[in-house]
C-alpha cells in the first residue's frame, strides 16, 4: 500500500458511502410502504349517502351545525370521496419543546369508509429527520416512526385505544373535508348549546365522539374530548385533547381552515404538539 494512502480515511469514506446507501434504501422502502397503504385505502373508497349536498337534508340538525354546514358548503356541490392535503408547520415530539421542529406532511383521506394515511417528515437537525406514518384503515389505527427511516421508534397497530384515537382524529379533521359531516355519512349530532354540538361517528363496531364549538359567524373553532388515549409509560391513558382551527379560506367551493393547533391537556399543563397549516388540497368527488 502506498505511503500516501490513509487507511482510516478509506474506512471512513466506505462507512459514509454505506450509510448513504442504507438511508437511500430505507427511504425507498418507506415510500413503497406508504404508497401501498394509500393504494389500499383508495381501493376501499365507495360512494355512500347523497352524491351531492342537499341543504334540505340539514333540517333537524342542531342549529350551530346547520349554520356551519351552510357556511362552508354549497347546495348541490358534489360530496367528497377522497382528499389529499399538503401540510407544513412545527411539531413537538415531547412536552417541553416549546417551539417544536419543522415538519412537512402529505395526508390522504377517504370518506366512505372513513380512513387516512398521514406521511410526515419531522426535522431533527440538518440532514436528519424522523419519518412518521399515522393511518386508519379498515377500522384499525396504526403508527410507525423511525429516525432516518432506519432506526425504529414506534411501530403499533390495531389496538383498541389506538383505533379509537385514530377515528377521533379523522372526525376532528373533517373540517378539511366537511361533506363527511353531513347526515347519512356516519355522523350523528346532539345539541349542547347555541354554539356547540357533539358529533358521534360510527365505523362498524367502533364509535367515537367529539364536541364541536362554533363561533358567532358559524365557523368551527374547536373540537374537544375529555378522553383521547395517549401512551404514557407503555400504557394508554385517556386524557383531555383538543384541536383549534383558524384562517378560513375558499378552496374548491368550500370554506376551509388553513391553520390548526392540536393540544394534549396534561395534568402538568397544556402540551401543544402540532402547529400546522394546509398549503395545498385536492379532492376526488
Amino acid at each position: 500500500m502506498s505511503a500516501n494512502v490513509n487507511p482510516f480515511g478509506l474506512l471512513l469514506t466506505a462507512l459514509v458511502l454505506l450509510l448513504v446507501a442504507l438511508v437511500a434504501a430505507g427511504r425507498r422502502r418507506w415510500r413503497t410502504a406508504t404508497e401501498g397503504l394509500v393504494a389500499r385505502l383508495l381501493e376501499r373508497t365507495s360512494p355512500a349517502g347523497a352524491r351531492v349536498v342537499r341543504f334540505e337534508a340539514l333540517a333537524g340538525l342542531p342549529a350551530p351545525v346547520q349554520r356551519y354546514l351552510r357556511r362552508v358548503l354549497t347546495d348541490g356541490q358534489p360530496v367528497i370521496r377522497s382528499a389529499r392535503l399538503r401540510q407544513t408547520g412545527r411539531f413537538s415530539l415531547r412536552p417541553g419543546e416549546a417551539d417544536g421542529r419543522p415538519f412537512e406532511a402529505v395526508q390522504t383521506v377517504t370518506a366512505h369508509p372513513p380512513g387516512f394515511v398521514w406521511d410526515a417528515r419531522i426535522e431533527l437537525a440538518p440532514g436528519l429527520d424522523v419519518r412518521v406514518r399515522d393511518a386508519y384503515l379498515g377500522g384499525a389505527g396504526s403508527i410507525h416512526a423511525a429516525v432516518a427511516t432506519l432506526v425504529p421508534l414506534v411501530d403499533q397497530r390495531d389496538r383498541p385505544e389506538l383505533n379509537a384515537g385514530a377515528l377521533q382524529r379523522y372526525l376532528a379533521e373533517a373540517a378539511w373535508y366537511p361533506t363527511a359531516l353531513l347526515p347519512g355519512h356516519g355522523v350523528t349530532w346532539t345539541s349542547i348549546d347555541e354554539h356547540a354540538a357533539r358529533a358521534t361517528l360510527a365505523d362498524g363496531p367502533l364509535a367515537v365522539d367529539l364536541d364541536f364549538r362554533f363561533d358567532a359567524d358559524g365557523d368551527l373553532r374547536e373540537v374537544f374530548t375529555p378522553a383521547r388515549y395517549r401512551e404514557v409509560g407503555g400504557r394508554y391513558v385517556p386524557l383531555p385533547w383538543s384541536g383549534r382551527y383558524a384562517r378560513y379560506e375558499a378552496h374548491h367551493g368550500l370554506r376551509l381552515p388553513t391553520q390548526a393547533e392540536v393540544t394534549w391537556h396534561l395534568p402538568e399543563g397544556d402540551f401543544t404538539f402540532f402547529r400546522g397549516r394546509v398549503i395545498g388540497v385536492e379532492y376526488e368527488c
